[in-house]
């Protein structure tokens, strides 16, 4: 005999309503994940149990980003399609959409923050760790890239610094250079000019040719008395000679 068909009603034992549940549930994950797999899709699927627990499944493990596609393809669908705005059907589907999204969102940042993991199964730890993985690594690379790029603007800043540096010392050098040269020429000129002047106080004294005159009558008289004292060439004495002569 083969399987008969079910009927589609509300199962009234509530072990086999749950077993059903379980069943079911993995067979509708493994279609969403073998849709997704062969016909590159993108799949979003979101179960509740009747207590309130929840069980989903998303392409890349990326709720948030189906989610948010299909906002922004219903508000697209929204645009094109008017609808009265008063409508209370409409606010309130808008309120129920938004509301979902946010305890999705509350949801997913207690798992980010290791809080209410015991509903996880092994397979949504995996991806919840995936992501710590894949948002760690964006971290991580953005803080290396500040890092260098503050180490590159210090290098910079070290170089311009050392140049200024330089161009002190250089700057300094040629100054104390100039400073030792402009003091020998002080003291060159200060020497020439002593020099000149005490020259000039020399000629101008009037005692300067009284001296050269004593000092040519003492020369003269001392040679009279140097030729006076000289005996003769000849050998004789002076009264020998006049009386030659006379």
């Amino acid at each position: 005999m083969g399987r008969g068909r079910v009927q589609l009603k509300r199962i009234e034992n509530k072990i086999n309503r749950q077993v059903t549940f379980s069943k079911r549930r993995s067979g509708l994950l493994k279609k969403a994940n073998e849709i997704s797999v062969l016909c590159d899709a993108e799949v979003g699927l979101i179960v509740f149990s009747t207590k309130g627990k929840l069980f989903e499944y998303a392409t890349d493990s990326c709720m948030e980003r189906v989610l948010e596609r299909y906002e922004r393809y219903s508000y697209a669908e929204r645009q094109l399609v008017p609808t009265d705005p008063i409508s209370p059907g409409s606010w309130t589907l808008e309120h129920a959409k938004l509301k979902t999204r946010l305890e999705v969102l509350q949801r997913n940042q207690k798992h980010y923050m290791g809080e209410d993991l015991d509903s996880l199964s092994m397979k949504e730890l995996h991806n919840v760790e995936h992501q710590l993985d894949s948002a760690l690594k964006h971290i991580r690379s953005r803080k290396n890239q500040l890092m260098h790029e503050s180490i590159s603007v210090l290098q910079k800043k070290d170089k311009a610094l050392q140049e200024q540096n330089n161009q002190l010392s250089k700057k300094m050098k040629e100054r104390e250079k100039e400073l030792a040269q402009q003091n020998q020429w002080d003291q060159q000129n200060h020497e020439i000019h002593s020099s000149s002047f005490v020259l000039q106080q020399q000629l101008d004294s009037p005692h300067l040719g009284e001296a050269y005159q004593s000092a040519g009558v003492d020369n003269g008289e001392v040679e009279g008395a140097n030729s006076q004292q000289q005996p003769s060439s000849t050998g004789m004495p002076q009264w020998m000679l006049r009386h030659l002569n006379g």
